[in-house]
Protein backbone atom coordinates (compact mmCIF):
# COMPACT_ATOMS: atom_id res chain seq x y z
CA UNK A 1 0.00 0.00 0.00
CA UNK A 2 0.84 3.73 -1.05
CA UNK A 3 0.22 6.72 1.00
CA UNK A 4 1.28 10.03 -1.32
CA UNK A 5 0.59 13.51 -0.51
CA UNK A 6 -0.06 16.10 -2.58
CA UNK A 7 -1.72 19.75 -2.60
CA UNK A 8 -5.04 21.45 -3.83
CA UNK A 9 -4.71 24.96 -4.64
CA UNK A 10 -0.93 25.41 -5.04
CA UNK A 11 0.28 29.22 -5.30
CA UNK A 12 -3.34 30.11 -3.53
CA UNK A 13 -3.63 31.14 0.37
CA UNK A 14 -5.75 28.63 0.82
CA UNK A 15 -3.23 25.79 -0.21
CA UNK A 16 -4.26 22.46 1.47
CA UNK A 17 -2.56 18.83 2.20
CA UNK A 18 -4.69 16.10 0.95
CA UNK A 19 -3.16 12.21 0.86
CA UNK A 20 -3.77 9.18 -1.06
CA UNK A 21 -3.59 5.45 0.44
CA UNK A 22 -3.33 3.17 -3.02
CA UNK A 23 -4.26 -1.00 -2.56
CA UNK A 24 -3.20 -3.50 -4.57
CA UNK A 25 -6.20 -2.83 -7.31
CA UNK A 26 -7.87 0.35 -8.85
CA UNK A 27 -11.66 -0.20 -7.61
CA UNK A 28 -13.56 1.64 -5.29
CA UNK A 29 -12.43 5.00 -4.79
CA UNK A 30 -13.61 6.39 -1.25
CA UNK A 31 -13.10 9.93 -0.52
CA UNK A 32 -13.13 11.67 3.24
CA UNK A 33 -12.96 15.20 3.77
CA UNK A 34 -13.07 17.46 7.28
CA UNK A 35 -12.57 20.90 8.12
CA UNK A 36 -15.14 22.32 5.32
CA UNK A 37 -15.68 24.25 8.53
CA UNK A 38 -12.40 25.33 10.50
CA UNK A 39 -13.94 25.67 13.93
CA UNK A 40 -15.09 21.42 14.03
CA UNK A 41 -11.90 20.39 15.26
CA UNK A 42 -12.46 16.73 15.98
CA UNK A 43 -13.48 15.57 12.85
CA UNK A 44 -10.21 17.19 11.61
CA UNK A 45 -8.03 15.43 14.18
CA UNK A 46 -9.71 12.45 13.15
CA UNK A 47 -8.81 12.59 9.43
CA UNK A 48 -5.17 13.43 10.66
CA UNK A 49 -5.41 10.29 12.38
CA UNK A 50 -6.53 8.27 9.42
CA UNK A 51 -3.61 9.72 7.51
CA UNK A 52 -0.95 8.90 10.37
CA UNK A 53 -2.83 5.25 10.77
CA UNK A 54 -1.99 4.58 6.78
CA UNK A 55 0.86 6.17 6.99
CA UNK A 56 2.59 3.57 9.66
CA UNK A 57 0.69 1.08 8.02
CA UNK A 58 -1.64 0.26 10.75
CA UNK A 59 -4.44 1.07 8.89
CA UNK A 60 -4.10 -1.18 5.53
CA UNK A 61 -6.12 -0.37 1.91
CA UNK A 62 -6.46 -3.94 0.47
CA UNK A 63 -7.64 -2.47 -2.75
CA UNK A 64 -8.72 0.74 -4.15
CA UNK A 65 -8.15 4.43 -2.75
CA UNK A 66 -8.52 6.40 -0.11
CA UNK A 67 -8.22 9.99 -0.60
CA UNK A 68 -8.35 12.21 2.40
CA UNK A 69 -8.41 15.69 2.56
CA UNK A 70 -7.93 16.36 6.50
CA UNK A 71 -8.47 20.57 6.54
CA UNK A 72 -10.30 22.02 3.27
CA UNK A 73 -11.29 25.33 4.70
CA UNK A 74 -7.20 26.40 6.41
CA UNK A 75 -8.16 30.01 5.96
CA UNK A 76 -11.11 29.22 9.02
CA UNK A 77 -9.18 26.61 10.89
CA UNK A 78 -6.35 28.73 11.26
CA UNK A 79 -9.45 31.17 13.32
CA UNK A 80 -11.13 28.76 14.27
CA UNK A 81 -14.31 29.87 12.87
CA UNK A 82 -17.26 28.09 10.65
CA UNK A 83 -16.05 30.28 7.75
CA UNK A 84 -17.24 33.14 5.80
CA UNK A 85 -18.69 32.53 3.64
CA UNK A 86 -20.47 29.16 4.97
CA UNK A 87 -18.23 26.99 2.50
CA UNK A 88 -21.35 24.40 2.61
CA UNK A 89 -23.07 26.17 1.15
CA UNK A 90 -20.98 26.68 -2.23
CA UNK A 91 -20.93 23.89 -4.09
CA UNK A 92 -22.94 23.56 -7.39
CA UNK A 93 -26.19 22.07 -7.11
CA UNK A 94 -26.56 21.11 -10.42
CA UNK A 95 -24.14 19.50 -13.32
CA UNK A 96 -24.13 22.98 -15.25
CA UNK A 97 -23.74 25.02 -11.86
CA UNK A 98 -20.58 25.91 -11.21
CA UNK A 99 -19.35 26.26 -7.09
CA UNK A 100 -19.86 29.77 -6.43
CA UNK A 101 -16.33 29.76 -4.15
CA UNK A 102 -12.89 28.96 -5.98
CA UNK A 103 -12.06 26.71 -2.73
CA UNK A 104 -15.15 24.81 -3.13
CA UNK A 105 -14.53 24.76 -6.61
CA UNK A 106 -11.20 23.08 -6.39
CA UNK A 107 -12.54 20.34 -3.61
CA UNK A 108 -15.24 19.67 -6.29
CA UNK A 109 -12.81 19.56 -8.88
CA UNK A 110 -10.85 17.48 -7.05
CA UNK A 111 -13.95 14.62 -6.39
CA UNK A 112 -14.64 14.80 -10.41
CA UNK A 113 -11.53 13.79 -11.04
CA UNK A 114 -11.60 11.04 -9.11
CA UNK A 115 -15.28 10.04 -8.60
CA UNK A 116 -15.21 8.31 -5.38
CA UNK A 117 -17.72 5.56 -5.24
CA UNK A 118 -18.19 7.02 -1.30
CA UNK A 119 -17.81 9.96 0.15
CA UNK A 120 -18.16 10.71 3.67
CA UNK A 121 -18.11 14.55 4.76
CA UNK A 122 -16.83 14.94 8.70
CA UNK A 123 -18.29 17.53 10.84
CA UNK A 124 -19.74 18.16 14.22
CA UNK A 125 -22.86 20.30 15.60
CA UNK A 126 -24.92 20.73 18.45
CA UNK A 127 -26.99 18.72 20.36
CA UNK A 128 -27.28 15.16 21.28
CA UNK A 129 -29.94 13.77 18.73
CA UNK A 130 -30.96 11.23 20.84
CA UNK A 131 -32.26 14.09 23.19
CA UNK A 132 -33.59 15.98 21.28
CA UNK A 133 -34.74 15.50 17.21
CA UNK A 134 -34.33 18.84 16.10
CA UNK A 135 -30.75 18.84 16.85
CA UNK A 136 -27.64 17.38 14.60
CA UNK A 137 -25.63 15.93 17.05
CA UNK A 138 -24.69 12.04 16.85
CA UNK A 139 -26.48 11.77 13.51
CA UNK A 140 -25.59 10.30 10.13
CA UNK A 141 -27.03 12.14 7.51
CA UNK A 142 -27.62 11.22 3.46
CA UNK A 143 -29.80 12.52 0.87
CA UNK A 144 -33.42 10.58 0.41
CA UNK A 145 -33.48 7.85 -2.02
CA UNK A 146 -28.90 7.53 -2.09
CA UNK A 147 -28.14 3.63 -2.41
CA UNK A 148 -25.99 4.29 0.69
CA UNK A 149 -28.77 4.52 3.47
CA UNK A 150 -28.50 0.33 3.99
CA UNK A 151 -24.83 0.90 4.98
CA UNK A 152 -25.86 4.02 7.23
CA UNK A 153 -28.47 1.80 8.93
CA UNK A 154 -25.64 -0.79 9.45
CA UNK A 155 -23.56 1.91 10.75
CA UNK A 156 -25.38 3.37 13.33
CA UNK A 157 -26.90 -0.09 14.46
CA UNK A 158 -23.48 -0.89 14.99
CA UNK A 159 -22.15 1.82 16.46
CA UNK A 160 -24.90 2.62 18.61
CA UNK A 161 -24.72 -1.28 19.91
CA UNK A 162 -20.81 -0.33 20.99
CA UNK A 163 -22.02 2.79 22.86
CA UNK A 164 -23.27 2.47 26.24
CA UNK A 165 -24.59 6.00 27.36
CA UNK A 166 -27.62 5.69 25.23
CA UNK A 167 -27.71 9.67 25.19
CA UNK A 168 -24.97 9.39 22.92
CA UNK A 169 -26.40 7.16 20.69
CA UNK A 170 -26.50 7.98 16.68
CA UNK A 171 -29.43 8.97 14.45
CA UNK A 172 -30.33 8.46 10.85
CA UNK A 173 -31.12 12.25 9.06
CA UNK A 174 -32.23 11.76 4.95
CA UNK A 175 -32.87 15.04 3.50
CA UNK A 176 -30.55 17.42 0.63
CA UNK A 177 -28.91 19.91 1.47
CA UNK A 178 -28.15 22.02 -1.73
CA UNK A 179 -24.45 23.84 -1.99
CA UNK A 180 -23.35 21.36 0.55
CA UNK A 181 -20.15 18.86 -0.87
CA UNK A 182 -22.63 15.78 0.77
CA UNK A 183 -25.17 16.58 -1.61
CA UNK A 184 -23.07 17.66 -4.38
CA UNK A 185 -21.39 14.39 -4.85
CA UNK A 186 -24.82 12.36 -4.46
CA UNK A 187 -26.47 14.63 -7.18
CA UNK A 188 -24.14 15.04 -9.38
CA UNK A 189 -21.55 11.97 -9.47
CA UNK A 190 -23.55 9.57 -7.87
CA UNK A 191 -21.81 8.84 -4.99
CA UNK A 192 -22.85 6.95 -1.47
CA UNK A 193 -22.49 10.33 0.33
CA UNK A 194 -23.09 10.74 3.84
CA UNK A 195 -22.01 13.79 6.16
CA UNK A 196 -20.74 12.49 9.92
CA UNK A 197 -21.98 14.57 13.01
CA UNK A 198 -20.76 14.30 16.43
CA UNK A 199 -21.55 16.44 18.98
CA UNK A 200 -19.71 18.69 20.22
CA UNK A 201 -20.63 18.49 23.84
CA UNK A 202 -18.97 15.32 24.03
CA UNK A 203 -15.08 15.28 25.00
CA UNK A 204 -13.02 15.97 22.26
CA UNK A 205 -11.02 12.16 22.22
CA UNK A 206 -14.43 10.75 22.19
CA UNK A 207 -15.46 12.33 19.30
CA UNK A 208 -12.81 11.74 17.77
CA UNK A 209 -12.80 8.00 18.03
CA UNK A 210 -16.28 7.99 17.00
CA UNK A 211 -15.59 9.86 13.78
CA UNK A 212 -12.65 6.90 13.06
CA UNK A 213 -14.68 4.27 14.17
CA UNK A 214 -17.02 5.68 11.72
CA UNK A 215 -15.18 5.59 8.69
CA UNK A 216 -13.54 2.30 9.32
CA UNK A 217 -17.04 1.00 9.04
CA UNK A 218 -17.77 2.61 6.25
CA UNK A 219 -14.29 1.69 4.30
CA UNK A 220 -15.17 -2.06 5.35
CA UNK A 221 -18.98 -1.44 3.44
CA UNK A 222 -17.25 -0.42 0.63
CA UNK A 223 -14.64 -3.40 0.33
CA UNK A 224 -11.40 -1.48 1.07
CA UNK A 225 -10.58 -3.22 4.17
CA UNK A 226 -11.07 -6.71 5.24
CA UNK A 227 -14.07 -7.00 7.34
CA UNK A 228 -12.39 -8.95 10.57
CA UNK A 229 -10.11 -6.28 10.97
CA UNK A 230 -9.70 -4.41 14.43
CA UNK A 231 -10.88 -0.82 15.27
CA UNK A 232 -7.99 1.46 15.39
CA UNK A 233 -9.49 3.96 17.98
CA UNK A 234 -8.55 3.66 21.10
CA UNK A 235 -5.48 5.39 21.42
CA UNK A 236 -5.42 9.02 19.64
CA UNK A 237 -2.70 10.86 19.09
CA UNK A 238 -3.43 14.64 18.97
CA UNK A 239 -1.71 17.28 17.63
CA UNK A 240 -1.88 20.85 18.87
CA UNK A 241 -1.48 23.60 16.12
Amino acid sequence: MQVKQYMLGKGYSWVTPYYIATGRQGDPHVMVVAGIHGKEIASIRAAEELVRLLKQQKLHISHGKLIILPVVNQKAYRKRIRGIPDLNRTFPRTKKQAASNPLSAAVFQLTQKYHPKWYLDLHEANGLSQKDPKVLGQTLISDKGNPVVPAVRRTIKRMNHSIKNTDRHFNIRLHELPGSSRTAAARILGARAVTVETCWSLPKKVRIKYHLEIVQHFLREAGLVKANGVYLSAKVKTVTP
